[in-house]
């Protein structure tokens, strides 16, 4: 076990340094960027605009080779913590993100933790009573859940909730709360708001695992050993959970690498629409104004959540699958 959890964080690391070096690439790729803008601006106020020019180009290399950009702004992450700075917000990059990833993580953690509550018991439930009343309601709302897009969702919420309510459910605090410092009444505010995106962005990943885990289950099911187990006169309950339901969850562990990332991205769009102070708005403006430093960091940290989540992937199906771990022995 210690041989295959080493041998993926070597991958892990590895991988990380390539997506660094992509993402980098991201932010030098645009021929004419926000910092081009900002220096041709600058350029005109004499003396003042020159030294700001000078500190700007000396602080990201912009005479130098792309390797020796790059190698300024890893190490200036590895380091100091420092991404480099937003040119449109005019605040380093490093602050923006700790405003917004943490409710990010949280909002997709939240999100996580609901489909997973619903969708492992309701799928073992349609299995395990297949054809019944409960299958077929299962089964519609997995229909439902695929088809209708979240934000056409959150649309219809916004409009029931406004109109026949007079409330508006958009954001993530109340008015009072958006700018306030933390404090046990914030934290109190942001949980009364959260549930409405959590069950937005759920509802269609909830859908999904649903159809995957009673597709998994039934066919486990159907296999000698459960025949073997039940004529050794193990309960029902307990043969199900200790053997099939152990093998049927394995290929849903494996989803653990693309659950949170996928959260995230997959949750820009309603995020907009409710006026979330999360990561997805904020990355949308800041592609669409060239904001490339702002950009590439928030890329580079989504994709590093990805590499963490299919490390804990591999790590979950260690646990609940004894072939791999005796494969690296």
């Amino acid at each position: 076990m210690t041989r295959y959890i080493t041998r993926r964080f070597v991958y892990a690391v590895l991988t990380v340094f390539g997506i660094s070096i992509v993402s980098f690439f991201i932010i030098e790729l645009p021929p004419g960027d926000f910092l081009t803008t900002s220096i041709d601006r600058l350029g005109d106020e004499g003396a003042t605009g020159a030294a700001q020019i000078a500190a700007l180009r000396e602080r990201y290399g912009l005479d130098q080779p792309f390797y020796v950009r790059y190698f300024k702004w890893i190490s200036g992450i590895v380091l100091h913590g420092d991404f480099g700075q937003s040119f449109i917000y005019d605040r380093p990059v490093s602050e923006l993100i700790a405003e917004r990833l943490p409710l990010t993580i949280a909002v997709s953690l939240a999100t996580i933790v609901f489909t997973w509550i619903l969708a492992v018991p309701i799928g073992i439930y349609s299995a395990v009573r297949q054809y019944s009343l409960g299958d077929y309601i299962a089964t519609i709302i997995g229909f439902l859940g695929l088809a209708i897009p979240s934000f056409l969702i959150a649309l219809v919420l916004l409009y029931v909730s406004f109109r026949y309510f007079g409330q508006d459910v958009g954001g993530l605090f109340s008015p009072e709360y958006v700018d306030a410092d933390w404090s046990f009444g914030r934290v109190i505010d942001l949980l009364k708001h959260m549930w409405i995106p959590v069950a937005i962005t759920g509802f269609a990943g909830t859908a999904s695992l649903i159809r995957v885990m009673r597709a998994n289950l039934l066919d486990e099911l159907r296999k000698p050993y459960v025949t073997a187990a039940r004529a050794r006169g193990n309960s029902e309950g307990r043969l199900i959970v200790k053997y099939p339901v152990r093998v049927a969850i394995a290929p849903l562990l494996s989803t653990v690498g693309w659950v949170l990332p996928a959260v995230i991205s997959s949750g820009e769009v309603v995020a907009i629409v409710l006026s979330l102070q999360t990561t997805g708005p904020m990355l949308l403006s800041s592609l669409q104004t060239q904001d490339m430093y702002l950009a590439g960091s928030f890329i580079f940290v989504v994709s590093v959540l990805t590499v963490v989540g299919t490390l804990i992937s591999d790590l979950l199906l260690a646990w609940a699958d004894p072939r791999i771990r005796h494969e690296y022995k």
